[in-house]
């Protein structure tokens, strides 16, 4: 008895809670100061970009070999250079005319601002009639068809924001007549790439999301002015937490890049519409039952706010475990997704309530609830999807079960390994065409080369061991030493980004580092992809279960039980390869020739953090009403009154994150198309058929060991409710 006594306390406190927030006078402050928050929100968002760093070599944590490589290098070479190539190419051979431009524009190029003195600018030389004269102006194919100009470009720590304006300048300077092309490659070039790639990439990304949005509130609310509310809110919440991140970004070292910025404007947008779905849902059963809407709203957010917030702080901490990552990139997600989930939480549970009660019920025009209506949830699709179900619950979680399961075996022939320069983008950019010309020409660009870093004594020796090593170029060891230390230059044809230059760090790295007693490392552009692939291997086995541990945890504190949050995690984890399975056999017939090391993990996070989010609605309601109906009838409530609510719900999030396919980066594509099949599976199998059959199927058991699994004062059961009467 005094435990019911402190949780009836505490229902009222919270109820108290719930309707100040909502007052007639308090729900003004509300409006007022999340509208203030709103305007000086918005003004640092618009500096989000401002701070990007898409820099590759600053994901890696500082134990990786070739970040180490990096410090040494860095008394040899400036770490803000960033080297450049513009590729020159004619079908059948270059020109005298031709080579005339190139060496014009070699000159003029080492005229730019920000080039490194003595990386470019050779001067004009006439049309070269053997091969030496033809290395006067750079580097040229065999075939004749190819030439290459390459420098340096130095900006300090700012220099990767200022490449857009370099990749203008460029363009402007280098031309080829009568069809040649030109195309600026390199290192730079790629920079320039990710630049245009995520040029415009937020507000692109927000309009397409709320776009779809949009659509799917006008179906669900059939009304042309309630959806304007939660859209509004959610832009609200978008902003105020990308002016935080830009804060915390500018000042308190926290890495945002432009993966991570896109995901946080569809996660915001989707997640916030699902937390605004499950509030307006509830707030309009309460309309139906209480006259005052002030009153409504009290009880509905009394009722709705637990489950939202548990679903929120799930998503939010699910989100910190990425903290745990070596890949900076994935750790700095980590909290600048948390962040929006947060901030989305708080303004969808009192932003949106505020507005609701100042609009009050001729928002919802045409379909006004009325005070004492019938609740239509009652008999509709769900209600009777549960009453079929109801009738062989255990025949149907096994039949669904094994399709998941046969769905999840298409994940064997995933290729995870990480994309060559032409397969990460959906569209042909100068950089990619540029470093295909320069790999199948081979005039031997050196812009990306293999970087040896060792100490003098053992420098011969490690030069020595490279000639193990097949398929690399010419090795250059004549930089003078500093301070004990040698650099050595180890060329090569391959594109950085590819596994075979991967494979080829690895070779390299086998033969020098078997000199006995050499301080020998490796880097470089192909050393940076083959360290950051086995950071996001490493990452993979060690986040994944951390994660899974840490929702069961929220799971047994929310549902008070052991069993039911460890039935609920295996059907999210179901989910979740079954989502694996059916995307890679997408991607395949898409052609993407693999997914980035990465990819299972962030799918992962979030099918799990944000599909454990429909299992907490469901169940939070399963669980409210098992006291009053008993388990079975209450799992049949459950479903019918949050079915349509939930599948709206997972509509949105799969439409909002299916956006990231807007961009055209084969990674961002592909978590797009994963989470948003898994969203949907999710919504429409493992909540509405799986978990509703197993809660049909288990019984008060499910509720082991707590209070609900005991048996119940049969004066509480009505009439026709009894525990037999739904199976």
């Amino acid at each position: 008895m005094p435990s019911r006594v402190k949780r009836g306390a505490l229902d009222d406190m919270h109820r108290r809670i719930a309707g100040a927030l909502t007052g007639p006078v308090t729900k003004w402050i509300v409006l007022a100061g999340w509208l203030a928050l709103f305007v000086v929100g918005s003004t640092f968002a618009q500096k989000l970009t401002d701070v990007q760093n898409n820099e590759a070599a600053s994901w890696l944590p500082e134990s990786a070999e070739s970040t180490r490589a990096l410090d040494r290098l860095s008394q040899f070479q400036d770490e803000e250079d960033i080297p450049t190539s513009v590729v020159y190419h004619r079908e059948g051979g270059l020109t005298e005319a031709d080579y005339a431009a190139i060496a014009e524009d070699a000159t003029r190029i080492g005229e730019m601002d920000g080039v490194v003195p003595g990386s470019g600018g050779l001067p004009p030389v006439a049309f070269p009639t053997d091969e030496a004269a033809g290395q006067q102006i750079g580097l040229v194919s065999e075939d004749g068809e190819v030439a290459v100009v390459q420098t340096t470009f130095n900006f300090g720590p700012e220099g990767w924001n200022a490449l857009p304006e370099v990749g203008e300048e460029l363009n402007d300077i280098a031309a080829l007549e009568d069809g040649g092309e030109v195309y600026v490659a390199g290192p730079g070039g790629q920079a320039i790439t990710a630049s245009a790639v995520f040029e415009g990439i937020d507000g692109t990304l927000l309009l397409a999301a709320l776009a779809v949005v949009v659509v799917i509130l006008l179906f669900t609310y059939r009304s042309p002015v309630l959806w304007a509310l939660p859209i509004f809110c959610a832009v609200v919440g978008l902003m105020c937490s990308q002016g935080l991140i830009y804060l915390l970004a500018r000042y308190a070292d926290l890495t945002v890049n432009g993966q991570s910025q896109a995901i946080l404007s569809v996660l915001v947008i989707g997640a916030g519409t699902d937390y605004a779905l499950l509030l307006v849902a509830r707030y309009r059963e309460e309309l139906r039952r209480r006259e005052d809407r002030h009153e409504a709203m009290g009880f509905a957010l009394h009722r709705a706010a637990p489950a939202i917030i548990a679903s929120g702080s799930t998503v939010a901490i699910g989100m910190l475990c990425l903290m745990l990552a070596e890949m900076n990139s994935t750790a700095g997600l980590g909290p600048v997704a948390a962040i929006g989930i947060v901030v989305t939480i708080l303004v969808m549970l009192t932003l949106l309530p505020a507005l609701l009660v100042v609009t009050g019920r001729w928002v919802f025009w045409p379909f006004r609830p009325a005070f004492g209506s019938e609740e239509p949830t009652t008999t509709g699709i769900w209600a009777r999807l549960g009453d079929r179900i109801s009738r062989r619950p255990r025949r149907v979680w096994i039949g669904t079960a094994v399709v998941l399961a046969i769905a999840s075996l298409g994940v064997l022939g995933m290729n995870q390994a990480p994309l060559a320069t032409e397969d990460q983008y959906t569209k042909t950019f100068d950089s990619v065409t540029g470093q295909q010309l320069l790999a199948e020409h081979g005039p031997g660009d050196d812009s990306s080369p293999i970087q040896v870093v060792t100490d003098s004594a053992h420098a011969d020796a490690v030069v020595d061991s490279l000639d193990q090593v097949e398929g690399i170029g010419p090795v250059n060891d004549q930089i003078p030493p500093v301070d004990g230390v040698q650099y050595i230059e180890v060329g090569t044809t391959l594109d950085p980004t590819s596994p075979e230059a991967a494979d080829q760090v690895e070779e390299v790295r086998g033969a020098v580092h078997s000199v006995e007693g050499a301080d020998v490392l490796v880097g470089g552009a192909a050393a940076l992809t083959l360290d950051m692939a086995e950071a996001s291997a490493r990452d993979n086995l060690v986040i994944i279960p951390v994660i899974l541990l840490v929702v069961l945890i929220i799971l047994m504190v929310l549902l008070r039980s052991l069993l039911s949050p460890l039935l609920l995690i295996g059907t999210v984890v179901l989910s979740y390869g079954a989502a694996m399975g059916l995307s890679a056999l997408i991607f395949d017939a898409l052609g993407f020739a693999g997914t980035d090391p990465s990819f299972p993990l962030f799918v992962f996070v979030f099918l799990v953090a944000l599909g454990i989010d429909y299992n907490i609605f469901l169940m939070s309601r399963v669980r409210e009403e098992t006291p009053e109906h008993g388990t079975r009838r209450a799992s049949l409530i459950a479903l019918a009154s949050t079915g349509g609510v939930i599948t709206s719900a997972g509509l949105v999030l799969a439409a909002t994150f299916g956006v990231l396919g807007t961009i055209p980066m084969v990674s961002l594509a592909e978590i797009g198309i994963a989470v948003a099949l898994g969203v949907v599976i999710d919504t429409f199998v493992v909540r509405a058929v799986l978990v509703t059959a197993l809660n049909l199927d288990v019984g008060p058991p499910i509720w082991w060991p707590s209070r609900l699994d005991r048996p119940r004062d049969p004066s509480r059961v009505s009439a026709g409710e009894s525990e037999k009467s739904v199976v």
